[in-house]
């Protein structure tokens, strides 16, 4: 079965090497539409694949982070680097450029290793997995990332460690310790569960 929880954010960003003129040669922003799809073959104790509230944590901040963010390609022009980061409070260095296929990617490496280093705790089958992400940067376009693409070094390479949030991004976050954690390896713990209604 799978399930999809939806989640938005306004965000600015040049795409360097695109065919489109404006694209690839002026700061612009898209109102996006991230869809998160989770699949699992058994249901939890409270007969749900994940329960949509846990989405809320750390899968959201890592979304959220987006918000009102510049983002761009660590291998831009540095005078434009340094500016974006001058003068935004919020913005985030990727490994790739901020195209709606590489945030799909980008979504489903951060979002696979935050579900990868979860300890669920309300009896959710142990193949609980992220199917695939879908970015929607235009209300015609999107962007859909499976496991395969997402770790296709034919497509960029993304490590967790090569992602870079300003400060303010990071003070934001439920946990502003969230990413140091991930790459750590430490745990998240999802919340016990009392049984209201005795399970057979």
């Amino acid at each position: 079965m799978l399930i999809r929880k939806l989640f938005k954010f306004e965000s600015a960003h040049i795409v360097r090497n695109c065919s489109s003129d404006r694209c690839r040669r002026s700061i612009h922003g898209h109102s996006y539409k991230v869809e998160v799809l989770l699949e699992a073959h058994a249901l939890d104790q409270g007969q749900m694949v994940y329960d949509f509230g846990l989405m809320k944590g750390t899968i959201r901040d890592v979304i959220d982070a987006f918000d009102h963010a510049v983002c761009f390609w660590d291998k831009d022009d540095p005078e434009y680097i340094r500016l974006c980061r001058q003068f935004s409070a919020r913005w985030i260095a990727l490994p790739v450029s901020p195209s709606a296929e590489q945030f799909a990617r980008l979504f489903f490496v951060a979002i696979d290793a935050l579900l990868g280093q979860t300890q669920m705790r309300n009896g959710e089958s142990d193949d609980v997995r992220l199917h695939s992400v879908i970015a929607h940067e235009t209300d015609t376009g999107y962007a859909q990332a499976f496991r395969e693409d997402a770790y296709n070094p034919r497509m960029g390479e993304i490590r967790l460690t090569d992602i870079v949030f300003s400060e303010q991004v990071k003070a934001e976050w439920q946990d502003p310790a969230m990413m140091d954690k991930l790459l750590a390896g430490e745990r998240f713990v999802n919340p016990a569960v009392p049984l209201q209604v005795p399970l057979d």
